[in-house]
Protein backbone atom coordinates (compact mmCIF):
# COMPACT_ATOMS: atom_id res chain seq x y z
CA UNK A 1 0.00 0.00 0.00
CA UNK A 2 1.13 3.38 -0.51
CA UNK A 3 1.05 4.62 3.08
CA UNK A 4 3.08 1.68 4.20
CA UNK A 5 6.98 2.10 4.69
CA UNK A 6 9.40 0.91 1.91
CA UNK A 7 12.40 0.60 3.26
CA UNK A 8 13.71 -0.69 7.30
CA UNK A 9 15.18 2.78 7.59
CA UNK A 10 11.79 4.26 7.19
CA UNK A 11 10.91 2.54 10.00
CA UNK A 12 13.21 3.02 12.27
CA UNK A 13 13.09 6.74 11.62
CA UNK A 14 9.59 6.22 12.13
CA UNK A 15 10.25 4.78 15.53
CA UNK A 16 12.93 7.65 16.62
CA UNK A 17 10.62 10.22 15.48
CA UNK A 18 7.94 8.42 17.69
CA UNK A 19 10.38 8.48 20.75
CA UNK A 20 11.56 12.48 20.42
CA UNK A 21 7.80 13.07 20.00
CA UNK A 22 6.81 11.32 23.36
CA UNK A 23 9.84 13.05 24.99
CA UNK A 24 8.40 16.57 23.95
CA UNK A 25 4.84 15.73 25.19
CA UNK A 26 6.21 14.09 28.35
CA UNK A 27 8.30 17.26 29.23
CA UNK A 28 5.95 19.52 28.03
CA UNK A 29 2.92 17.91 30.34
CA UNK A 30 5.43 17.25 33.43
CA UNK A 31 6.57 20.74 33.01
CA UNK A 32 2.91 21.92 32.62
CA UNK A 33 1.49 20.12 35.70
CA UNK A 34 4.17 19.50 38.29
CA UNK A 35 3.37 22.29 40.21
CA UNK A 36 6.12 23.52 41.20
CA UNK A 37 7.71 20.62 42.47
CA UNK A 38 11.79 20.21 42.22
CA UNK A 39 12.23 16.47 42.19
CA UNK A 40 9.39 15.54 39.70
CA UNK A 41 10.92 18.85 37.51
CA UNK A 42 14.22 16.84 37.27
CA UNK A 43 12.64 13.53 37.01
CA UNK A 44 10.71 15.00 34.23
CA UNK A 45 14.09 16.36 32.46
CA UNK A 46 16.26 13.43 33.01
CA UNK A 47 13.33 10.79 31.44
CA UNK A 48 12.98 13.61 28.45
CA UNK A 49 16.63 13.59 27.89
CA UNK A 50 17.32 9.51 27.76
CA UNK A 51 13.89 9.49 25.45
CA UNK A 52 16.09 11.95 23.12
CA UNK A 53 19.32 9.51 23.63
CA UNK A 54 17.14 6.79 23.02
CA UNK A 55 15.86 8.03 19.88
CA UNK A 56 19.26 8.76 18.51
CA UNK A 57 20.41 5.11 19.14
CA UNK A 58 17.36 4.12 17.70
CA UNK A 59 18.19 5.16 14.60
CA UNK A 60 20.95 2.86 14.24
CA UNK A 61 18.37 0.16 13.64
CA UNK A 62 20.61 -2.84 15.57
CA UNK A 63 18.38 -5.04 17.23
CA UNK A 64 19.56 -4.80 20.61
CA UNK A 65 18.34 -1.04 20.03
CA UNK A 66 15.40 -2.25 19.92
CA UNK A 67 15.27 -4.74 23.00
CA UNK A 68 16.37 -1.52 24.98
CA UNK A 69 13.45 0.53 23.54
CA UNK A 70 11.21 -2.29 24.16
CA UNK A 71 12.65 -2.31 27.75
CA UNK A 72 12.51 1.26 27.99
CA UNK A 73 8.85 1.98 26.87
CA UNK A 74 7.41 -1.36 29.11
CA UNK A 75 8.57 0.64 31.93
CA UNK A 76 7.57 3.91 31.04
CA UNK A 77 4.07 2.08 30.43
CA UNK A 78 3.65 0.40 33.95
CA UNK A 79 5.14 3.79 35.60
CA UNK A 80 2.31 5.51 33.86
CA UNK A 81 -0.58 2.98 34.31
CA UNK A 82 0.57 2.94 38.35
CA UNK A 83 0.72 6.81 38.32
CA UNK A 84 -2.76 6.61 36.24
CA UNK A 85 -4.21 3.96 38.89
CA UNK A 86 -3.18 6.31 42.58
CA UNK A 87 -3.15 9.62 41.34
CA UNK A 88 -4.74 10.09 37.75
CA UNK A 89 -1.85 11.33 36.02
CA UNK A 90 -1.81 10.41 32.50
CA UNK A 91 1.62 12.24 31.28
CA UNK A 92 2.61 10.90 28.45
CA UNK A 93 1.45 7.41 29.04
CA UNK A 94 -0.64 7.18 25.58
CA UNK A 95 1.78 7.98 23.69
CA UNK A 96 4.20 5.26 25.48
CA UNK A 97 1.61 3.13 24.27
CA UNK A 98 1.68 4.11 20.71
CA UNK A 99 5.39 3.89 20.32
CA UNK A 100 5.49 0.26 22.02
CA UNK A 101 2.44 -0.85 19.90
CA UNK A 102 4.92 0.44 17.02
CA UNK A 103 7.70 -1.37 18.61
CA UNK A 104 6.22 -4.53 18.72
CA UNK A 105 4.99 -4.50 15.02
CA UNK A 106 6.31 -7.35 13.08
CA UNK A 107 7.16 -4.98 10.49
CA UNK A 108 9.15 -3.15 12.82
CA UNK A 109 10.40 -6.04 14.29
CA UNK A 110 12.02 -7.19 11.05
CA UNK A 111 13.48 -3.87 10.02
CA UNK A 112 15.47 -3.58 13.40
CA UNK A 113 16.77 -7.57 13.17
CA UNK A 114 17.65 -6.95 9.76
CA UNK A 115 21.55 -5.96 9.64
CA UNK A 116 22.14 -2.42 9.74
CA UNK A 117 23.98 -1.01 6.45
CA UNK A 118 27.48 0.53 7.05
CA UNK A 119 28.33 2.33 4.02
CA UNK A 120 32.07 2.77 3.70
CA UNK A 121 32.99 0.26 5.92
CA UNK A 122 32.14 -2.94 4.27
CA UNK A 123 33.53 -3.76 0.79
CA UNK A 124 31.49 -5.67 -2.25
CA UNK A 125 33.53 -8.73 -2.58
CA UNK A 126 32.17 -11.75 -3.28
CA UNK A 127 31.76 -14.85 -0.55
CA UNK A 128 33.78 -18.14 -0.64
CA UNK A 129 30.50 -19.87 -2.27
CA UNK A 130 30.32 -17.40 -4.63
CA UNK A 131 34.03 -17.12 -6.14
CA UNK A 132 34.54 -18.39 -9.15
CA UNK A 133 36.81 -21.82 -9.68
CA UNK A 134 40.20 -21.02 -9.02
CA UNK A 135 41.47 -24.63 -10.69
CA UNK A 136 41.61 -27.01 -8.07
CA UNK A 137 39.59 -30.27 -8.47
CA UNK A 138 38.50 -28.82 -11.41
CA UNK A 139 38.01 -31.85 -14.28
CA UNK A 140 41.25 -32.37 -17.00
CA UNK A 141 39.96 -30.87 -20.11
CA UNK A 142 41.80 -32.94 -22.86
Amino acid sequence: MVWQARTPGSLTSLVARLLVAQAGASAAIGLGYSRRNVPWLVLTLIVAAALCGLAGLARSGSHSTWLVAITVESGLVAVGLFRFAYARYMGGTLLALVTLVTLLHPAVARAFAAAPRRHGHMHERPAVAESPAEGVGDPAVG
